[in-house]
């Protein structure tokens, strides 16, 4: 699916769908249980403002975004990697595998050429695509994780850890971040936790366009940012994030990126 790219602040922001799809049986909830706390008016205006995101059985629709950020002279950045292949973390609930390596080299744009990794948090439709084969895909970039996002999924374990982020530690490509950091000028990493406890978002300009990540994973939230999430990690903190940039976003009349809604681009009203 080709999408129209951005240009913000003088960066092309390419929006690439890496797929579209429900998530699998295993995950799977009706709507009114995997956001509690909307009510029925706003379903039913939702459903009319975003009928992308809503399937023949009122199932949600998943798009699964990432993000490639060109500078021009400069650093090429990618954040966020997608579902990975048929056999990725991401295999047992989405719908792998991605399309990320296609689009890139349509954009032309080898892995090679990727000087940094952005992962806004470690879940597998986020991460899983970082690593093919037990290898980093994109070898020469640097691979940028909340430390408090690793200590988190050291603790809990599971298939992201040995299969994504013990490779790239191993191949010496893994960075840990500690809070709010500049990558360069006009672009930085802030945390937004909530959703997972080290996550975090790329702000570029002067709050001109946000990449969210998963702060904002339905256009519900849009209506009201108080509607809670199931698979949060901590709806309340996920809630006031989530409250915070948007309020932050629509001050500032600028964009913002989540890689779950069918608009890969949206302003906050």
């Amino acid at each position: 699916m080709h999408e129209k790219p951005r240009l913000v602040s003088g960066v092309e922001v390419v929006p690439i769908c890496d797929a579209v799809g429900p998530m699998g049986e295993a995950l799977r909830r009706p709507l009114e249980e995997t956001f509690p706390g909307a009510a029925p008016a706003l379903w039913k205006r939702t459903r009319t403002e975003a009928p992308a995101a809503f399937g023949p059985d009122d199932e949600w629709i998943l798009h699964f975004h990432c993000f490639l950020l060109r500078v021009p002279a400069g650093p090429t950045v990618l954040v966020d990697t997608g579902l990975g292949t048929e056999d990725s973390p991401a295999a047992s609930w989405a719908p792998v595998p991605g399309a990320l390596p296609r689009a890139l080299k349509e954009a032309g744009v080898a892995p090679e050429d990727v000087d940094t990794v952005v992962l806004t948090h470690l879940h597998s439709d986020h991460a899983s695509g970082a690593v093919v084969d037990g290898r980093p895909l994109f070898p020469n970039a640097r691979h940028l994780v909340q430390e408090d996002e690793l200590t988190w999924l050291e603790g809990e374990g599971g298939d992201v850890l040995d299969d994504v982020v013990r490779p790239l530690r191993e191949t010496g490509c893994l960075d840990s971040l500690q809070g709010k950091t500049r990558l360069f000028q006009g672009l930085e990493v802030v945390p937004t936790p909530g959703h997972t406890p080290g996550h975090q978002s790329v702000v570029l300009g002067d709050d001109q366009l946000v990449v969210a990540g998963d702060v904002v994973l339905h256009p519900v939230q849009l209506a009201d940012p108080a509607v809670r999430y199931l698979y949060d990690e901590d709806g309340d903190v996920a809630a006031e994030t989530r409250t915070a940039l948007l309020r932050r976003m629509r001050r500032s009349g600028g964009l913002v990126a989540a890689p779950h809604l069918p608009e890969p681009f949206v302003q906050v009203r």
